[in-house]
């Protein structure tokens, strides 16, 4: 059987701006911060139970390191590497807890120019009671401050490589499941919603051959509970003359969202909501056409589309 990856576990980014970027993902988003170690500061949400979902430190520029993802056992990690290693890829080997509270892991370059980390073992570190949630299923106490989402949802990434290349890779190689698909006129696949977990996407891999630089991070995404939290948020963003996209309603995932810039890196935020989940094996993937692409990207509400914010993407 061929290793497996389970879940998406955390980004890693650099910022122009470290002050500004805390501010915006600690105080106006909500994050907690697990620790700080080397001036690389470890956060996640209220409901993350890894040790961190994203790590910011400074940097002459905003960009993504990488992008990592949990295995689904620890051997899964090697067998990752070997199948990596026979296919002709050039595979980083990481010595156990070089990143706090990530065990030994491999970092590998994607057909689409992205660098993603695989990983098992982990560390779940212990939350000073002032901020541990009394409820022994959650890791800190929800609606502390800021927007509060409760966890990493997923990551959209764009890329100018070849698009067939890319998405066998990720179906193929690392077995995410194509659930949701966009078909340019050209017949080529332009862009995919793909993951390992019942999600509509744990990663979505957009092909445009326009970008300045072939791997960009178009947004990561954090998950709240329902259409109201997405409702507070705008609200929590107006508050802080941010400028944001949303409220509205995507059709393909079916899922609410807002989106908002971190100051500090220039990497968008997703707030995300609402959508379905998928739990047939049989499932087939739902194609969507190029003229279908305004209703898949908004079914109802304000269109990212439509927006100069759109246009900004940061390297990966």
């Amino acid at each position: 059987m061929k290793p497996e990856i389970a879940k998406l576990g955390y980004l890693s980014l650099v910022t122009s701006d470290l002050e500004k970027s805390l501010w915006f993902f600690k105080e106006v988003i909500g994050l907690e911060e697990t620790t700080e170690i080397n001036g690389v500061h470890y956060l996640r949400a209220w409901g993350d139970f890894q040790h961190h979902t994203l790590s910011l430190e400074q940097g002459d520029r905003g960009y993504v390191r990488h992008i990592g993802f949990r295995t689904k056992a620890p051997e899964h990690v090697l067998e990752f590497k070997q199948l990596l290693e026979d296919g002709g890829i050039e595979v980083e080997q990481i010595k156990a807890w070089e990143t706090p509270g990530i065990g030994e892991a491999i970092r590998f370059p994607l057909p689409s120019g992205h660098t993603f980390e695989l990983y098992y073992d982990i560390t779940r570190p212990e939350v000073e009671e002032h901020r541990r949630s009394v409820l022994k299923n959650q890791t800190y106490k929800s609606w502390a401050k800021g927007i509060s989402p409760r966890r990493f949802d997923h990551v959209n990434i764009h890329s100018s490589n070849d698009s067939a290349e890319a998405y066998d890779f990720l179906e193929n190689v690392l077995g995410f499941k194509m659930r949701e698909f966009l078909r340019g006129d050209n017949g080529d696949v332009i862009a995919g919603w793909m993951s390992v977990t019942p999600l509509v996407h744990d990663v979505a891999l957009v092909i445009k051959p326009d970008l300045p630089t072939p791997a960009r991070l178009h947004h990561l995404s954090y998950w709240t509970d329902d259409s109201q939290d997405i409702l507070r948020a705008a609200d929590i963003l107006r508050e802080h003359n941010l400028e944001f996209v949303g409220p509205g309603k995507h059709g393909i995932t079916q899922a609410m969202y807002l989106y908002v810039m971190d100051p500090g890196s220039g990497c968008r935020v997703e707030l995300f909501s609402g959508g379905y989940l998928i739990f047939e094996p049989d499932w087939e993937p739902i194609e969507w056409l190029e003229a279908e692409r305004p209703l898949g990207n908004t079914y109802w509400g304000d269109s990212i589309q439509d927006k100069e914010l759109n246009k900004i993407t940061i390297e990966a």
